[in-house]
């Protein structure tokens, strides 16, 4: 009896004791909520860092490909003139890959962390994308184990095979977080007309993120 006492007082008290932490997006043509997943603190606690220093204000999303994702978070994007190039800056260091592509997947509203093509699959320090995704069928589960090696579980196939996603990032980049409000946001700036590299002709500026819990 006292031992099962002593079992759900721990209970009780590491239910207490665990943040789940999310964050506000707030950008210019919408709110969107992401949820930071524990299981990947590395990337979690470096993304509450840089929007508890005010890092992504007035940042653009400078890469949306409608269908797939919408990337921010390239420091350069904050002055940047109009149509020129972005996504090659970063902050000087990478984060270590938190790779779990069986729990943590591309689904639609996945947030996951860019990276070059380091061989460690390293992400990048700052910049970020949410998956938009679409309904796929099984060549493309081919194709994507044919590129990275990972076969895809058949829980997560059906998933992408009902809801969409992009299963061909699936064991390459790390998945950190999701949309748990505002996915309407992100397909509103994913339709949005761009140009020949993908950013939005009309800006798509990140005015705060902020961290709740």
């Amino acid at each position: 009896m006292k031992f099962h006492l002593l079992v759900l007082l721990l209970c009780f008290f590491s239910t207490i004791n665990a943040q789940t932490y999310k964050a506000k997006i707030i950008t210019n043509q919408g709110t969107i909520i992401i949820e930071l997943y524990d299981g990947t603190p590395l990337h979690r606690d470096n993304f509450i860092q840089l929007a508890n220093r005010h890092y992504y204000d007035s940042l653009l999303f400078h890469r949306v490909i409608n269908g797939f994702v919408i990337q921010a978070g390239d420091p350069y994007s904050k002055h940047a003139n109009s149509g020129v190039l972005l996504g090659d800056s970063d902050l000087g260091y990478t984060i270590p890959a938190e790779l779990k592509p069986e729990k943590y997947f591309h689904k639609p509203g996945a947030v996951g962390m860019a990276r070059d093509g380091n061989p460690e699959k390293a992400s990048s320090a700052c910049q970020f994308y949410i998956v938009q995704g679409k309904v796929v069928n099984d060549s493309t589960f081919v194709k994507a184990k044919s590129r990275s090696g990972y076969e895809i579980t058949e829980e997560n196939k059906q998933v992408y095979r009902i809801l969409g996603g992009t299963p061909r990032l699936d064991s390459l980049y790390t998945v950190f977080g999701e949309v748990i409000g505002g996915m309407d946001v992100v397909d509103k700036i994913a339709a949005m007309e761009t140009d020949k590299n993908d950013r939005p002709k009309n800006e798509v500026r990140i005015k705060k993120v902020s961290i709740i819990k």
